[in-house]
């Protein structure tokens, strides 16, 4: 069966060995359950196997790369053929998974985001170990006064801990994308901050970057009717702008607004 990658999936197969022994190598398989997301012609999926998981799940969306991989590695994987944005993850398994992923590069930050939102006290992933394109990766792991600091960071950052692995160039992939990507590693953190909602700091920190230049003080009369009280609440100076302020200063913030609405 000759596979074509498709572009509207966002489809770019891996395929340097060393690069493939290096994701498999960021956290022990042996034993354990894993998900891939979007294995594509089954390149990871070989190396995985090859470390003996204890139960091995892949969701791939395309039909024909879904009966190759079936084809492939017969009943050594379960292959649920389906889109991952439309799945509940926490139903694949009883127990907590870890998850690998060369994810498509026009969904990747709708499906981190997803995962986030939905991470409650019962979380379905031991660890993440995902591929970016490596302007997303940047974004996700930008600490404040940094330009790539924004809305992908803060939310990253609520809920998980996140390492870079490494930067991976385009020669590694076929067909060869045109810009680099990087692997990350995720893990789910003890105590995070409590809002009731996601939605509370997606519409808060969406209000704020959408004028990241300006100084704080336009969002702060957008969102606030007292924002005086709440920059000295929080001793927030409004003539900074929004990549100088923590993460925690934008959960603290969020429940503030949840607090006002209730």
């Amino acid at each position: 069966m000759n596979i074509k990658a498709k572009k509207s999936l966002g489809q770019n197969f891996l395929i340097d060995k060393n690069i493939l022994n290096q994701i498999v190598s960021t956290v022990k398989i042996y034993d354990k359950e894993i998900l891939e997301i979007g294995p594509g012609s089954g390149n990871l999926t070989s190396y995985i196997l090859h470390k003996n998981p204890k139960k091995f799940y892949v969701v791939e969306k395309d039909d024909n790369l879904s009966l190759l991989l079936k084809k492939k590695f017969n009943d050594k994987i379960e292959i649920i053929n389906d889109d991952i944005l439309k799945i509940s993850e926490e139903k694949i398994s009883k127990n907590k998974l870890i998850v690998f992923g060369n994810l498509p590069y026009n969904i990747s930050t709708e499906i981190l985001t997803k995962w986030i939102t939905n991470m409650n006290s019962n979380i379905w992933f031991e660890s993440l170990v995902l591929m970016f394109q490596k302007e997303v990766a940047d974004r996700i792991i930008a600490k404040s006064n940094n330009s790539s600091y924004g809305r992908l960071s803060i939310l990253s950052n609520w809920k998980l801990n996140i390492k870079k692995i490494i930067d991976i160039k385009p020669q590694s992939f076929f067909p060869k994308p045109k810009i680099d990507s990087s692997l990350l590693f995720f893990t789910p953190k003890k105590k995070f901050f409590e809002l009731k909602s996601a939605k509370s700091l997606e519409k808060l920190t969406r209000v704020f970057f959408s004028q990241r230049r300006k100084m704080l003080k336009k969002p702060f009369y957008q969102i606030f009717k007292n924002p005086e009280e709440i920059s000295k609440k929080f001793e927030i100076n409004l003539n900074l702008r929004p990549q100088n302020l923590e993460p925690e200063i934008y959960f603290k913030l969020a429940q503030e607004l949840e607090n006002l609405r209730s």
